[in-house]
């Protein structure tokens, strides 16, 4: 299950991660993201020794919302080494996700 972390861990968990890290920027109260969730659960299956899956609510880390320019509801943002290589935003497919992991990893 997608580990959920904030700004005191952001750095640890995505930053210095050993592998690509799909962030996920959600809210609780978004219909989407719900949606996602159970998606982004199995992708983390699949993906479990080359991508490591995280979730982050923007409702309580605005923070890191504004300064990643998160604006709305669900958005994945994708690191490696550190640095932001892609952005998904909105209700996505399964097969948009796996396309851009395929990319990343």
């Amino acid at each position: 299950m997608p580990t959920r972390i904030s700004k005191d861990n952001f750095e640890k968990e995505v930053l210095q991660a050993d592998k690509t890290v799909l962030a996920d920027f959600y809210s609780d109260s978004c219909v989407p993201c719900k949606r996602l969730s159970p998606v982004l659960f199995t992708l983390e299956e699949e993906y479990a020794e080359k991508l490591k899956i995280v979730k982050i609510n923007i409702n309580f880390d605005s923070e890191l919302a504004e300064k990643y320019e998160v604006q709305a509801a669900p958005t994945l943002v994708f690191f490696k080494n550190g640095e932001e290589i892609s952005r998904l935003r909105g209700a996505v497919k399964q097969a948009e996700i796996k396309e851009v992991i395929e990319k990343s990893v």
